[in-house]
């Protein structure tokens, strides 16, 4: 189960003492079949919740305890404060959950728990850009996915074609600020950018969503698919290993070291291979190093090079030439 369902459904039980699946599936907007599982995932891990059988029953903490936070050991609990700690800085709601959780946890493990939380903070601002916030329309995305309605969208797709359509929300993922909802269409499941979705209005009729769909799984598969998109053209360049680190910077995942070391044997120099979906974004890419890079093959981004290079040539050569 999820860390902040677990640290949920724990306080929970703390504060009423005992809990049923439906109550629990009621506050964590999940289904019954969902709540119930993670209450047995709980007991079996060890954690001292037993269910109560017949009228009335419903699960319990053991004993009625309320100082150990789930039965968390010292080193869990720090462990769960590295995990919540970074987002209280940039989230009033989990600055309150943080300050709720250090309540509960037992004397002994407090300062060590908020020690772990101070160690860690999220700044959400790149350098040189204006504090950027989540679309608002991802609310009410949330509250479709959770409450399972079906949502009208009208979406403008990355080649500018505008759409209308009816969709099952099955789930969001933000990756680095840019937010993506998975969703069920009639053509099967599609991956929108929050950001180009025009207007989003929920509906009325329940949305479909498979058994057997797991949402990490699906973004694993759709990560793995833009990455074969993003690395369809290979280019082999060699450049000084200390600026490795900042061309890998730039490439991500598309940069690899060529073979043992990748030095090569004339002047010291590394051999890399940096891929992107056209000649023309690896040579966009490669422009700004001038001389320090030096592109082996393929001839398609060579030959991009040589054509930015007398774009700016014309534009900027004779100026340049002038004002010496």
């Amino acid at each position: 189960m999820r860390a902040d369902r677990l640290v949920a459904a724990l306080l929970l039980m703390q504060s009423r003492g005992r809990v049923t699946a439906a109550e629990l599936a009621d506050e964590l907007e999940v289904s019954v079949a969902t709540a119930r599982r993670d209450l047995e995932a709980m007991s079996a891990a060890g954690i001292p919740v037993y269910p109560q059988p017949g009228r009335g029953g419903g699960w319990a903490l053991v004993g009625g305890a309320r100082t150990d936070l789930s039965g968390l050991s010292a080193p869990e609990a720090q462990a769960l404060f590295l995990l919540v700690g970074p987002a209280a800085a940039v989230s009033d709601e989990a600055k309150a959950a943080l300050r709720k959780l250090v309540r509960a946890l037992p004397q002994t493990f407090r300062a060590d728990a908020e020690a772990a939380a101070s160690t860690t903070m999220i700044d959400p601002t790149r350098w040189g850009e204006r504090d950027r916030r989540r679309p608002e329309v991802v609310d009410l995305l949330q509250s479709a996915v959770v409450r399972r309605r079906k949502v009208r969208l009208a979406y403008t797709s990355g080649s500018r074609e505008r759409s209308e359509r009816l969709v099952d929300p099955w789930g969001l993922v933000d990756k680095d600020e840019v937010w993506y909802l998975i969703a069920g269409t009639e053509r099967g499941q599609r991956t929108f950018r929050v950001d180009r979705i025009d207007h989003a209005e929920p509906t009325d009729e329940p949305a479909e969503r498979p058994d057997d769909f797991e949402l990490a799984a699906a973004w694993n598969r759709v990560v793995g698919e833009m990455e074969q998109l993003r690395s369809r053209t290979w280019a082999t360049v060699l450049i000084e290993e200390r600026y490795v680190p900042i061309l890998r910077d730039h490439f991500g995942r598309h940069c690899e070291v060529d073979g043992a070391g990748g030095r090569d044997i004339d002047d010291g120099r590394t051999r890399v291979r940096v891929g992107a979906p056209t000649p023309l974004d690896i040579a966009r890419n490669l422009a700004g190093w001038g001389g320090a890079v030096e592109v082996l093959d393929p001839p398609s981004v060579q030959d991009e090079l040589g054509r930015i290079g007398a774009e700016l040539v014309s534009r900027y050569g004779s100026e340049a030439g002038r004002k010496g």
